[in-house]
């Protein structure tokens, strides 16, 4: 019966032409592919920023957040809501569903807020509102600006005139940020309260002074006939010398200015965060890429700016790239392509070795680079990218995309050698593979499908991942009918020609198969003894998994450690960065370090050590960071929890994040709480616990005896302005400097709120003209506050995290916490997650779901390739389940984890175990069909195909080992992938070769012969038979 591979073989131009299509076609797609470190995802979160100088937490909390919580937690695409409330701060953060449209949900939140700006403080700033990405809330690259003459104010604006405008034009560049230390010129009114006494003035007389007097006017212009004029008035302050005189006052030709009452400097705004580098202060940029740029190419661009600016720059201004995000990128990208080529190289080899000639293991040769390049159509075609994960696909398909080719070289070799000409042999062996190259390529590209419904981050990160495998495999199987058999009918020795080795390699197999035939023979006369030892490790399989350590990812060394700060809870900015600055040293005495960057708040803060190459260091950050949590752990005034970095894109701070809800106030939370932290501690798999709740923030609240303000003719509104004008620092509005705006502050100096008692002294006017001491009407309590009001979900909430011991999963500590929360009970407590936790618990078992959705699937394809629902039976049984339990030894041993790398190596080994039984099953089938008795075919069948079996599945196994060696950046990931491959492929084809046919013996229908015996069946039999003797 004739075929479509006939065409080829008779018209082998166009096969070549074919190939080379796809190769010039998928060259072009892959150099056009951008180069990012993981797949394209929209992890996105906006984040509303409300300001409200003066106002204390609950205020914040009762007229900022909730009104703006209600509003956002409406709009769509909404995963969870979750703010914290500060004095002064109320931050809301809408996490968005993953690949939920950012800017939709920004212009949502944007008209909502509109609705309810109606019910905020008319004080408070207007909300800012800004689409972070929630798996990595910061810049992609941060440059340090230096100086050991000018001031950090001074460096500020010198970056935002030069520097930042011209790093804002790189290409592929978002946004450049200087929100990080930087500190903006202010006109800064210090005010001087008894001067001001003295006068008989009031704060509120220089704040509507400064709001009379500094006000931009647009006059407009003048139009006659012929000439038009516009007009311009100095009704604007632009100098210090023009704020410092500004009437306040005019007491009968006694004119008050501010400098009587005030100091007028050019300053800057109130210091919130000091950046670091190392020890120096300074000041730094943010750099972020637009969503989807190659951010390699942005790196490198960026390199090349600054080697252009760097002869540009002030003597006493140093520039450093001081976090570039790409590094790991960079060097992981490196490493996995270096493991391509090696994979390459041993694959080659692998299939030389076994065919015994150069010119025949060409055949399969080619395939590999025909197929690795074609895929890059599809890639190109979808909008895809290459990453990690890509890359990883494509490393793992270098030993897949030879199998088809090896199956069909092989094939026409064993014909030549039963007699035929090689044109003859490649047009009977091409013919006779269409159907098992079909289903084999069906069913491995079938096997990735499930995938795509996965959803969540999983599904995100892996479609990519699993298109490309399937992709490559695709191509192969059309190399593998189109030019394979045209490259063998011209390179396969003809018969009596073979070279030594080739006829080495021919006499090993055929001692392998004869020796493979005595163990068959004995294996079918005991089946249901091996049918029960096939059982057993089937079942085996489940404990195997169950007694594995989980996560989602293994660790991963990234060269950086990161760290988050929590200082006293009274500590000022200044105090915090002193105790900041003993950090920095801890961290420098390591020998691994390169540098230590930090921003510093007077709340604690956050910062990272950046460690040396990996190349040049002897431990890797995950055997440092017990010694870091060490070093930093003992220093006063600071908490450090130090946390390495995830190795997915997920949101969060630390290694475990548990949230506990309740509508309860927190201080009713605090026993349970306790008790959460102190299971966590008890354990011994954690090297810190603590929790956000933490009732020790010194309060002063200002009682104020609403009577004694009546009956002094003031009221509440007034007095709260008053004491706003003063202690507050609200700017009141803007000057220009230099064709600039910048804000004016009038505030009372640092001396003047060192203390809480001074407060009691300052004076405020009566509606009589009267000053009175504030000591009149109010008195101060002191008491104790959260130092944070957290909310999750519009319900009051704490969070109670963690960071693991080197070799304790998260997924064991989450299990502790979660334990402990469930025991200590609570006021209404529901438990949540956040951060990492959040997709542990969201994404932990969904894999296993896909690889049964998987199972059936494959066996749904192979039902209808082999129009039968026995033979599908046949091959999965006999090959999937002894394959896993294989796969899962290392996992249960505990030298590596169940994590999502692992389970989709599962996954792909379904495929890859299943196209050795697939072979088998089909040749059974044919022979049957061909007139052969049932066990005769299955012998002869399991025979014939023992020599591609093990072809393959070696190239598959050499094609994978690299990956199990392999260091460096991200090599955790490559070295689950293919622990579970390789161990998986050598004991899922053992059992393979002898359980399938044991199945195929029980449960295989006896298939009718169809038409005539052809010479060629009958010759194949009589030579097989001395085989059985």
């Amino acid at each position: 019966m004739r075929s479509f591979t006939d065409i080829f073989i008779r018209h082998p131009v166009l096969a070549v032409v074919v190939n080379l299509v796809i190769v010039l076609v998928g060259w072009r797609a892959l150099t056009s592919l951008p180069v990012q470190q993981y797949p394209q995802i929209e992890s996105s979160s906006v984040v509303i920023t409300t300001v409200y100088y003066g106002a204390g937490a609950e205020t914040v909390r009762g007229f900022l957040t909730t009104p703006i919580e209600r509003a956002v937690s409406a709009i769509g695409g909404v995963d969870h809501v979750e703010s914290v409330s500060r004095a002064g701060v109320s931050t809301v953060t809408v996490h968005l569903k993953l690949n939920h449209n950012s800017t939709a949900a920004l212009a949502e939140v944007t008209a909502r807020l509109q609705q309810v700006s109606a019910e905020l403080p008319a004080e408070a700033e207007p909300p800012r509102v800004e689409v972070q990405r929630a798996d990595r809330p910061y810049a992609t690259f941060y440059l340090s600006f230096t100086s050991g003459e000018r001031t950090v104010p001074a460096i500020t604006d010198w970056l935002l005139r030069t520097v930042q405008p011209q790093l804002a034009t790189i290409p592929g560049v978002q946004r450049v940020t200087n929100n990080e230390g930087g500190r903006p010129i202010a006109m800064r009114v210090w005010i001087d309260p008894d001067r001001l006494a003295a006068l008989n003035l009031a704060p509120g007389d220089v704040q509507a002074a400064l709001q009379r007097n500094n006000y931009l006017a647009a006059v407009g212009q003048t139009k006659g006939d012929q000439v038009q004029v516009n007009l311009l008035a100095n009704t604007d302050l632009r100098s210090v010398d023009e704020f410092a005189n500004l009437i306040v006052a005019d007491r009968g030709g006694a004119i008050v200015r501010l400098s009587d009452v005030a100091r007028v400097e050019l300053g800057a705004e109130e210091a919130d965060l000091v950046a670091k580098y190392n020890d120096q202060e300074g000041v730094y940029l943010g750099v972020w890429p637009l969503v989807g740029a190659n951010e390699i190419d942005v790196a490198r661009r960026l390199r090349a700016e600054m080697e252009r600016l760097a002869p540009t720059l002030p003597k006493d201004i140093e520039m450093r790239l001081v976090w570039d995000g790409t590094m790991f990128m960079r060097n992981a990208l490196e490493e996995i392509s270096k493991t391509l080529a090696e994979t390459m190289l041993i694959v080659g080899f692998a299939v030389f070795l076994f065919m015994g000639s150069i010119r025949t293991a060409l055949v399969p040769l080619v395939a590999m680079p025909v197929s690795l390049v074609g895929a890059a159509i599809v890639m190109y075609a979808l909008g895809f990218s290459l990453n990690l994960l890509t890359i990883l696909a494509i490393v793992l398909s270098v030993g897949l995309v030879v199998d088809d080719a090896i199956v069909v070289v092989e094939n026409v070799e064993r014909h030549v050698r039963l007699g035929k000409s090689r044109v003859e042999a490649a047009l009977v062996g091409a013919r006779e593979l269409v159907g098992p190259i079909l289903a084999m390529t069906i069913t491995l590209a079938a096997v990735y499908t499930p995938i795509g419904f996965q959803g969540g981050l999983t599904g995100s990160l892996f479609l990519e991942f699993a298109i490309t495998l399937a992709a490559a495999v695709v191509v192969s199987g059309i190399v593998a009918v189109t030019l394979s058999p045209v490259m063998s009918s011209r390179f396969v020795h003809a018969h009596g020609k073979e070279g030594r080795l080739t006829a080495l390699v021919n006499r090993a197999f055929d001692a392998v198969r004869r020796v493979y035939a005595r163990l068959l023979d004995g294996a079918l006369e005991v089946r249901w003894a091996v049918v029960a030892g096939a059982i057993l490790i089937m079942a085996a399989a489940w404990p195997l998994y169950s007694f594995s350590r989980r996560e989602l990812a293994p660790v991963e060394d990234q060269s950086h450690i990161s760290l988050f700060l929590q200082a006293s809870p009274d500590a000022s900015l200044a105090a915090s960065n002193r105790a900041s600055l003993e950090v920095v040293r801890a961290i420098n005495a390591f020998p691994e370090t390169e540098f230590m960057w930090s921003l510093t708040a007077n709340w604690g803060g956050f910062g990272g050590l950046v460690a040396k190459d990996w190349r040049t260091r002897d431990r890797s950050t995950e055997e440092m960071y017990g010694e870091v949590f060490g070093a930093v752990s003992q220093i006063p005034g600071l908490q450090v929890f130090p946390r390495l970095d995830p190795p997915l894109p997920t949101p969060g701070q630390y290694d475990v994040e548990l949230v506990l809800q309740s509508d309860a106030p927190p201080e009713q939370m605090l026993e349970t709480v306790g008790a959460v932290v102190g299971a966590g501690w008890q354990s011994g798999k954690f090297l810190y616990v603590d929790t956000d709740l933490k009732i020790d923030l010194p309060e002063a609240r200002v009682v104020i005896d609403r009577e004694q303000v009546a009956d002094l003719g003031l009221d509440l509104a007034g007095v709260g302005r008053e004491l706003g004008t003063l202690l507050g620092g609200a700017y009141v509005n803007r000057f220009n400097f230099y064709d600039r705006s910048y804000k004016v502050i009038p505030q009372i100096g640092e001396e003047g709120r060192a203390t809480v008692a001074p407060l009691l002294d300052l004076k405020i006017k009566t509606p009589s003209g009267e000053l009175v001491p504030v000591s009149t009407f109010t008195r101060i309590e002191s008491s104790t506050a959260p130092r944070t009001l957290n909310r999750f979900q519009q319900r009051n909430a704490v969070r109670v995290f963690g960071g693991v011991k080197p070799g304790v999963t998260k997924e064991e500590g989450l299990r502790v916490l979660e334990a402990a929360a469930t025991a200590a009970g609570g006021p209404g407590i529901v438990l949540d997650y956040a951060g990492e936790s959040r997709q542990i618990r969201r994404e932990g078992g969904a894999l296993t779901v896909t690889l049964g959705f998987a199972l059936v699937l494959i066996y749904l394809v192979l039902a209808a390739q082999f129009k039968s629902f026995r033979d599908p039976l046949i091959v999965l049984l006999g090959s999937v389940p002894l394959a896993i339990s294989g796969a899962l030894i290392f996992s249960f041993l505990d030298l590596t984890t169940i994590n999502i790398y692992s389970q989709v190596g599962l996954i792909t080994l379904v495929g890859l175990i299943a196209k050795n039984g697939i072979l088998i099953v089909q040749f059974a089938n044919t022979l049957q069909e061909r007139g052969l008795e049932k066990m005769a075919a299955l012998r002869e069948a399991s025979v014939t195909r023992l020599r591609p079996v093990l072809m393959t599945s070696a190239a598959t196994v050499f094609g994978h080992f690299p990956l199990v060696l392999v260091s460096g950046p991200g090599s955790e990931a490559r070295n689950s992938i293919g622990t579970v491959l390789v161990t998986g492929m050598i004991v899922g084809t053992v059992f393979t070769l002898f359980v399938v046919p044991v199945f195929y013996s029980l449960i295989a229908a006896q298939h009718r012969p169809v038409g005539a015996h052809d010479e060629t069946v009958r010759h194949e039999v009589e030579r097989a038979a001395p085989v059985f003797a």
